[in-house]
């Protein structure tokens, strides 16, 4: 007797391997109706930036064709969700939906109104965790409330022990049932109208394959070296994994358990694997903190900062943006940005903290840069950054702790090469002054041919004045709150 075909609905989590909903759904011994569902409107306030749409589009063809190498291919629709399910439910046969639990706040209440409703419908949901290391209300404090420091909950998380055995992908697929209809790609409209996307093309290569090229090299060129060089944005020294593992392209699981294999067969290259595990348990608390408060995306966690003064944005936003500010190491961070659709980790403190803090631009406004620039946007990781340099959210850096752009660029691009990389104009400088072009002497600028306030700006803004302001405004906003 024929097994009436279900339907896997697929959102970020494009990749065959270690993808439960698909090999559930392929276990069952149905044919599969792999199904991608365009539907913007539903992402809520933070629908994907400009640089995930990029991505998304080149995942989404890297996903079809291994599908198709399969036997079988990927269906793309646009619009509605539950009205989509329904529709190719009906269309089909289909009379079960399979997919990965989105933890987002607008995807988990999309998930249960379309749930609850096809359900109502006769049609039976399979909802699977996957995406992280460990369910959000699984990891608590004794008390059972969430965790608002890292290093605790990442102690409590790792005696709970993640689940390192991923699944394998399916092999062979049967061919779609009933030829079912099916957008072209272009349909969607993810990629730019106009070219600005060559960088992201040279310095990218989206979907499954990409993200297991990535996963090799990290394993032998970047882990055996990650604590020493993490911080150093001058050179190979991270994983670069985190747009594959925004789009699900690979699973924290399969990055997990390929550390674990190293740290046992590779002594020497224990202590980065240890460390890089560590970065992923930052991604799992950002999760953690997204799902158990909600509102961060647009509200500080710590509800004092609701009243800080934060300053109504000017050129000075734009400066930051364009990579103009006069500081060479946010320049160069963000022009990185502009043209890869990537920043160095710890560039990325840098400028959001010279924003957040000399400017006092309110961090939403870089949260949402960032959001549109970055091919790794993630709303979680995204408001965890940002609360943490803005100083009011969980774990969060002191207000006072400010980094100071000169000295960090000193000492993380010792030799000036990021620098001299992304703000070229200033390239020609002798190390003594590139970290800080506009202390030269004239005659050395002249010399060089790099002047400051006509080759290069001149800092939009005094470091020690500003700081000094900030702790005021910082102090003042304290002790109001505590009236």
């Amino acid at each position: 007797m024929p097994v009436d075909p279900v339907i896997v609905w697929l959102r970020r989590d494009l990749r065959l391997a270690d993808n439960p909903a698909l090999f559930h759904a392929a276990a069952s011994g149905a044919a599969v109706l792999p199904v991608y569902i365009h539907a913007p409107e539903e992402e809520g306030d933070w629908p994907t930036g400009a640089a995930g749409r990029w991505w998304l589009h080149y995942s989404l063809a890297a996903l079809a064709g291994a599908l198709r190498g399969c036997g079988a291919g990927l269906i793309l629709r646009s619009g509605d969700s539950l009205e989509t399910l329904l529709a190719l439910a009906r269309g089909s046969g289909a009379r079960a939906v399979y997919w990965n639990r989105a933890l987002e706040p607008a995807s988990g209440m999309r998930d249960s109104r379309v749930r609850h409703a096809l359900q109502g419908e006769g049609i039976e949901v399979f909802e699977y965790p996957a995406g992280r290391l460990f369910e959000p209300d699984a990891v608590r404090t004794r008390e059972g409330a969430p965790f608002r420091v890292f290093t605790p909950f990442w102690k409590a998380a790792l005696t709970i022990g993640p689940d390192l055995e991923p699944l394998p992908a399916p092999q062979v697929l049967p061919p779609l049932p009933g030829n079912p209809a099916t957008l072209p790609l272009e349909a969607l409209a993810l990629r730019p109208a106009t070219a600005w996307d060559s960088g992201l093309r040279a310095a990218w290569r989206p979907g499954e394959a990409g993200a297991r090229t990535r996963l090799r090299q990290t394993l032998a060129e970047v882990a055996p070296a990650y604590p020493g060089l993490r911080d150093r944005p001058d050179v190979n020294g991270t994983s670069r994994l985190s747009p594959h593992l925004h789009f699900g392209e690979v699973s924290p699981r399969q990055v997990a358990a390929a550390l674990e294999t190293l740290r046992i067969e590779s002594p020497a290259a224990a202590p980065g694997a240890q460390a890089m595990l560590r970065q992923l348990g930052w991604r799992e608390f950002a999760l953690h903190l997204l799902h158990h408060f909600p509102e961060t995306s647009d509200s500080p966690l710590d509800r004092r900062y609701a009243r800080f003064p934060w300053r109504e944005t000017g050129p000075e936003l734009e400066a930051w943006q364009r990579g103009r500010t006069g500081y060479p190491l946010v320049d160069a961070g963000m022009r990185e940005l502009w043209t890869s659709g990537w920043m160095h980790n710890r560039v990325r403190m840098v400028a959001a903290s010279l924003l957040t803090k000399n400017l006092r631009i309110h961090w939403l406004e870089g949260a949402r840069w960032f959001w549109d620039t970055l091919v790794d946007a993630d709303l979680a990781n995204n408001t965890l950054g940002w609360q943490w340099t803005a100083g009011c959210g969980a774990d969060a850096a002191p207000f006072f702790r400010v980094f100071n752009p000169v000295r960090q660029s000193e000492r993380f691009d010792p030799d000036g090469a990021y620098i001299r990389r992304w703000v070229p104009e200033i390239a020609t400088l002798p190390d003594r002054w590139l970290h800080a072009p506009w202390t030269a002497p004239g005659a050395v600028q002249r010399e060089h041919g790099v002047v400051i306030g006509r080759d290069y700006p001149a800092p939009i803004v005094d470091l020690s004045t500003s700081r000094e302001e900030a702790l005021a405004a910082w102090r003042a906003t304290v002790q109001n709150a505590g009236r």
